[in-house]
């Protein structure tokens, strides 16, 4: 492959790709732009609905159910590591529906996603337990998580690039934001659902209250499929086919195995992305699942406090994240990702000097600083992700991304942070050192990333080198 040539009229060995003028437009004239975005949001909260449901369960009574022989703390444990299995089978979702996302489009893929979450979720509301089939009943959790996993593996890709893809040039950052909300959108509804029941007599909880949130997941399902099916295909991808028509390519993709050519043509914007995940990822389900045990096991709160804490921490999220969207665009991605990792460095200490003070205020307070840093990441990060990548790969190159990433932050953090609060005698500074970690690895990512927010999405057949960015401004070799 060339040479990443910026500025230069011309790269000797490559054929320069098409001049802007010939480019096709970045913003949908058929779609509604809102209309694509609201589907985005609404779609994504269903899926994150489903999936914090069970970390929320995890933390609160699945060690009662399904691993109650063992220790409360050692239940615990082994309840989030049934949690961390699902993000072990998100990269796999990420590559098979990545793989046909680039192939046959991002719409097509958004349907499928939903159904397989949505069947798993009610699944786990009519699973036994422990005391009614013995083992059977944690395998069972085990493999009906895995489905979880798969589907929002393949879910979050799609949902971005619909609205990243549909998005004026100048306003992706924002655009970009709203599936990111359906993350805080999920949790706030799984949260209150499960604080609602959990305030039941506590037999009748354990006996059948917890189960409800789960069924209840049929009903928002059905709605994610019904708004999601009249919104119309991607431009960008659109144009991608168009022009490989044109030129006698493959009408569905030119790349036959999407997955491998990201990881072959941009192995550095992959790893760069999975660092740039791992403050936010891991940092987010310390401040938002992890918090609940810390709270009600270490320092006996009660649990609807603990609960309506993190409902109110999510409602100031669902607020912020369009708004750090917003400022990406303007400011660029980097800057305002980066504010947000140094912000959870600084808070790794604090987060829990405020928990231990036991005050409602003050832990009200912790919660919404941590989820008020993270969303500084989480704002910008799709259409941040989505910029290191060419159209024909962007879906499986932006999952590959961020769905690796999750197994080694996201999904192990509550595991170690548990695992760390065991091993101290309940002392939480292993666990603040850990988050400082995380943040570190994401603050030297995003300093090595480039900055993507000027950069255009369309474009031809060629496909970027493994140093640069798909933008204006660099001329690439044509595949």
């Amino acid at each position: 492959m060339g040479t990443l040539v910026r500025g230069c009229p011309h790269h000797i060995g490559a054929t320069v790709t098409a001049p802007d003028a010939a480019r096709p437009p970045e913003q949908s004239h058929d779609t509604n732009i809102w209309k694509v975005a609201a589907a985005s949001f609404i779609g994504t909260a269903v899926e994150w609905y489903d999936f914090f449901l069970y970390g929320t369960a995890a933390a609160l009574i699945f060690n009662r159910l399904f691993f109650p022989s063992f220790d409360p703390l050692v239940g615990t444990l082994a309840a989030f590591a049934t949690f961390a299995v699902g993000f072990v089978a998100r990269p796999l979702g990420g590559i098979i529906f990545g793989h046909f996302g680039d192939k046959l489009g991002r719409k097509s893929m958004l349907s499928a996603t939903l159904m397989i979450m949505g069947v798993a979720t009610f699944a786990i509301g009519l699973l036994p337990t422990y005391e009614r089939i013995g083992v059977w009943a944690p395998i069972l959790l085990v493999v009906l998580r895995i489905l979880q996993g798969f589907g929002l593996g393949g879910e979050w890709g799609g949902a971005v690039l619909m609205a990243v893809e549909h998005a004026p040039a100048h306003r992706r950052g924002f655009y970009g934001s709203w599936p990111q909300m359906g993350a805080p959108a999920g949790l706030l509804v799984a949260n209150a659902v499960f604080s609602i029941f959990s305030r039941l007599p506590e037999e009748q909880f354990v006996s059948w209250g917890w189960r409800v949130p789960f069924l209840f997941s049929a009903v928002l399902i059905g709605i994610g499929v019904f708004i999601r099916h009249s919104v119309a295909e991607s431009p960008a991808f659109r144009a991608h086919q168009a022009q490989a028509a044109a030129t006698q390519a493959s009408a569905s993709s030119g790349a036959k195995l999407p997955a491998l050519e990201a990881l072959r043509t941009y192995p550095r914007q992959i790893l760069l992305a999975m660092g740039a995940r791992f403050a936010e990822n891991g940092f987010f389900y310390i401040v938002t699942t992890f918090v609940l045990t810390y709270g009600t096991g270490q320092l006996k709160l009660e649990r609807s406090t603990m609960l309506t804490a993190v409902l109110g921490a999510t409602a100031v999220h669902l607020l912020v994240i369009p708004a750090f969207g917003a400022l990406s665009d303007v400011l660029g991605r980097r800057p305002v990702y980066l504010g947000g990792a140094v912000g959870c460095a600084v808070l790794a200490f604090p987060f829990f000097w405020l928990l231990d003070t036991q005050s409602t205020g003050l832990i009200w307070l912790a919660i919404t600083l941590g989820i008020i840093a993270h969303a500084a990441m989480y704002g910008p990060q799709a259409s941040f992700f989505s910029e290191l990548f060419g159209t024909r790969v962007r879906y499986s190159g932006a999952s590959l991304g961020y769905q690796l990433a999750s197994v080694f932050a996201g999904g192990l953090s509550p595991l170690i942070a548990t695992a760390l609060l065991t091993e101290s005698g309940g002392k939480s500074w292993p666990v603040s050192l850990y988050m400082v970690v995380l943040a570190l690895i994401t603050l030297v990512s995003v300093y090595l990333s480039a900055e993507t927010f000027r950069e255009h999405l369309t474009e031809s057949t060629s496909t970027a080198p493994t140093g640069g960015a798909v933008g204006t401004g660099e001329k690439r070799e044509v595949a």
